[in-house]
């Protein structure tokens, strides 16, 4: 097959004009033209009167060779990419050494079932619940302020992706098409075909809880194992005479310990815990940069129309996203993150005594609001030089504030842009009614965040709002804190996985640092279980996925 790229059709075109089009684009013959298969499209909403489709193509041609030979210099026409998986290799009859994956969000989860269907049965660990239970948990914090330090948001099968819009895109580099694999599953594990061909993909979070029952039951049909409520709460490491150190196990917080030399840590970034236990076990990790802001709400009927203009409410385009960025006037960036569609503002803390908001969509996104976080990027040497964990430090401070200036009860602090522009505290809301729940206390937002937070979101909301008119309009509502963007530290590894001072424990995801969202996670899912099965095998580290 040829793969034709950036080929562009009016959103409204009739289903043979693409057929046309890839005539008319290569210049052959309809009877050359045998199939047409859509690798993705996307759309081009730069001109609201005129909104372009963008397409991939996969074609297949009676006689490829000259169409290739003609368009050799052009790099929107050359041979489709082969994207099939290839494992590393199979695990050896009667081994009885067993991985062990800590944590069951979408890197441990892709983790395990890459180790499972080369035959290893990994061990998964999951400190919180199975994912009906774990949802049943969430909501009694979103509906009756009742918080469960170990089945909430954050924890607990699925990880927090399964409380989110559920985006499966992504800007990482992927040479080796580890996403395509990603995808793959989900679609053989009950996610809509859409996801392979749509340039924005996402799932919800209903689908999400059904998807990972179907893979946790692959996963234990291939000889891989699930211990629920299963808190890490050590590392057992052993040190050689010449100082070399190897994992050779893990501590569980009911006492007992798993013997494993192969130890994927897929944990989140809000495993504050877990971070202090490799600390104390003298595992290598550095503080990074994160980022703290706030939730924003709009109507999502207004982003619809700012962006998509007469088309908005078209099926092909769906519920409008946008994606803001502003370098300030400090040398700091203001941006948009985690933008959900038609969604909620939902209550995302794992600690008690603590308020974090985080946004969720169902597949529809059919919410009234939209709503994206507003963040300002923090950086170590700059904010929070302390100590390895003082970014961890930072967070829980601000998220304790905003548990007070909610009321103590887990509602969250919230400010209209308007007073929060003008400077006064909100006394009332206006015509955008917050969705978070357990519910919003008006307030001033400026009177716990640090000050450069506050100068920096108040500088960028009128350059947004002239990117998107209404952005800045006085009854939009901002509810506090958002600050689990990213990991606060990096557990570093070498090329070949293992951690940088600590043989056969491989730092995989969000939270070590390696990723950010659903598909980049389970993307690094892969190339951990790769890496242990490299090792396990005695293969040379990168070595190439085989036939």
């Amino acid at each position: 097959m040829l793969r034709l790229n950036e080929l562009k059709l009016p959103l409204d075109h009739a289903p043979e004009a693409l057929r046309q089009a890839v005539i008319d684009r290569l210049g052959i013959a309809d009877a050359e033209l045998l199939d047409i298969q859509v690798f993705r499209r996307g759309y081009d909403a730069r001109k609201k009167h005129a909104i372009l489709l963008i397409y991939t193509l996969d074609v297949t041609l009676r006689d490829e060779a000259p169409v290739l030979a003609r368009f050799a210099r052009d790099p929107h026409v050359g041979a489709t990419p082969d994207t099939r998986y290839r494992f590393v290799g199979r695990a050896a009859a009667g081994d009885a050494r067993r991985p062990v994956v800590i944590g069951a969000g979408p890197c441990g989860l892709l983790a395990g079932l890459v180790l499972a269907q080369m035959g290893f049965r990994p061990i998964i660990l999951e400190r919180g619940k199975e994912v009906r239970a774990r949802t049943k948990d969430t909501w009694a914090l979103w509906r009756r302020s009742e918080l469960n330090p170990e089945s909430n948001v954050q924890f607990g099968e699925g990880g927090a992706g399964t409380f989110s819009d559920g985006k499966l895109y992504s800007q990482i580099k992927d040479p080796q098409h580890h996403g395509r694999k990603v995808l793959e599953e989900f679609v053989r594990a009950g996610a809509p075909e859409e996801i392979l061909f749509l340039s924005k993909p996402h799932i919800g979070t209903f689908r999400l809880v059904q998807m990972v029952e179907h893979m946790r039951a692959e996963i234990e049909q291939l000889g891989g194992e699930y211990r629920f409520s299963s808190r890490v709460t050590d590392f057992l490491v052993e040190t050689a005479g010449d100082g070399a150190r190897q994992i050779r196990g893990v501590a569980l917080a009911d006492g007992s310990t798993i013997e494993a030399d192969h130890v994927v840590l897929a944990i989140g970034h809000s495993a504050r815990d877990t971070f202090e236990a490799l600390l104390a076990s003298g595992v290598y990790m550095e503080a990074k940069p994160f980022s703290v802001g706030f939730r924003i709400e709009h109507p999502q009927r207004m982003v619809n129309e700012c962006r998509f203009g007469p088309s908005a409410g078209n099926k092909l385009l769906g519920a409008a996203d946008y994606k803001l960025v502003h370098h300030g006037s400090d040398n700091r960036s203001v941006y948009s993150f985690c933008m959900c569609p038609g969604g909620t503002v939902v209550a995302a803390t794992s600690e008690p005594g603590r308020v974090v908001t985080n946004g969720m969509s169902q597949y529809q996104r059919a919410e009234r609001n939209a709503n994206a976080a507003i963040v300002v990027g923090i950086e170590p040497e700059r904010d929070y030089p302390e100590h390895v964990l003082a970014g961890m430090d930072f967070q829980r401070k601000l998220e304790q504030a905003a548990f007070v200036a909610g009321g103590g009860d887990y509602r969250a602090p919230a400010q209209t842009v308007g007073d929060f522009l003008a400077g006064r505290p909100s006394t009332s809301l206006g015509d955008v009614e917050p969705s978070y729940k357990p519910g919003v206390t008006p307030t001033d937002l400026a009177a716990f965040m640090p000050p450069f937070v506050i100068a920096a979101i108040r500088e960028a909301l009128p350059v947004f709002d002239r990117q998107i008119k209404g952005f800045a309009r006085p009854d939009a509502v901002m509810t506090g804190v958002e600050t689990r963007t990213s990991s606060p530290v990096r557990v570093k590894r070498g090329a070949d996985g293992h951690s940088l001072n600590t043989r056969g424990l491989f730092p995989a995801g969000e939270g070590a640092g390696y990723a950010g969202g659903i598909l980049s996670a389970g993307v690094d899912g892969i190339k951990m279980a790769e890496a242990v099965a490299r090792s396990m095998l005695g293969l040379p580290a990168g070595l190439k996925s085989a036939a």
